[in-house]
């Protein structure tokens, strides 16, 4: 069996089967996934540092069976970040938590693709520090739609003088996101959460829809508030998602929405370092402009 060996922050990690296909439609190998990550990591820790992690794992690369894991395997080294937190119904998990290059590297080639994140950190990991929508396209409806159904969504939080921010998913649709002061709990925040979703259904309420049973929707869009619950998770900025074309979850401008040919897969392996050195990170200084829920009255 091959392996690759790297030596970061004084570790040597060995990581087996570099050559292995992992996208094989863009021909990109394991070793290209451990690079991308590791160019990435400049940028990408910044979103991951403290909060919990639910790994979607793809051994044998995306035409392959993958799986969700959220506690850490016996086996990982002990210099990777951890976290135990309540488990709904009783016990205890242990994530994982990816504070460094080496963590990053290292669940790279545990073939941990795609990293979803918690909405709070482990210094108040009851208090989340962000609010996330998700918008995915009704049925029969394209990606015009979910960018015309962001925009509205953007103008309601203006309307409050409230920053709100935007990321393609990478798979089929985009996350509107507010930051947080972490001082709430989850329920209160679910439930303001709630209340704007419903407000905002009611002033377009030819777009959004809060109904969560789909045939009951009339064809609109689900306005989807229900990921600001405790041990919920979205997809961390950067992340690769397990799909052909190897997309990148990427953050946005809004007057990106307005681009005709922007798609929630614009941004992929291939061409996010190019935007990267056009944008910059455009979420970097996000959490400097959280804001009370209060704010959102």
């Amino acid at each position: 069996m091959s392996k690759k060996t790297f030596n970061i922050d004084g570790k040597k990690i060995s990581i087996s089967n570099p050559e292995k296909m992992f996208y094989p439609e863009e021909g990109y190998k394991k070793k290209d996934i451990l690079d991308y990550y590791l160019k990435i990591s400049s940028i990408m820790l910044a979103h991951l540092k403290e909060r919990p992690l639910n790994m979607h794992r793809a051994p044998d690369g995306v035409e392959g069976e993958t799986f969700y894991q959220q506690d850490i395997s016996d086996y990982f080294p002990e210099w990777v970040g951890r976290i135990e937190t309540e488990r709904k119904g009783g016990g205890k998990i242990t994530h994982a938590v990816c504070n460094d290059k080496k963590t990053l590297l290292y669940l790279a080639g545990q073939a941990v693709l795609t990293m979803h994140i918690w909405l709070s950190r482990t210094d108040s990991i009851n208090e989340p520090d962000k609010m996330i929508f998700d918008l995915d396209p009704p049925p029969d409806s394209g990606f015009k739609a979910v960018k015309e159904g962001a925009l509205k969504l953007n103008e309601y939080f203006n309307s409050l003088s409230v920053p709100s921010y935007v990321m393609t998913t990478g798979s089929k649709g985009l996350h509107v996101l507010i930051p947080l002061i972490p001082q709430y709990p989850f329920d209160k925040v679910r439930k303001k959460a709630r209340q704007i979703a419903e407000e905002a259904a009611a002033s377009f309420s030819d777009i959004f829809t809060i109904e969560q049973l789909k045939d009951k929707r009339g064809g609109k869009m689900f306005l989807d508030y229900l990921r600001n619950s405790y041990g919920q998770t979205s997809v961390c900025p950067y992340s690769l998602r397990i799909l052909p074309h190897a997309p990148v979850a990427a953050p946005l401008d809004w007057q990106e929405l307005k681009n005709p040919a922007l798609h929630s897969q614009s941004y992929h392996l291939g061409n996010i370092f190019k935007r990267l050195g056009q944008k910059k990170d455009i979420w970097k200084d996000m959490h400097k402009y959280g804001v009370s829920l209060q704010k959102l009255n």
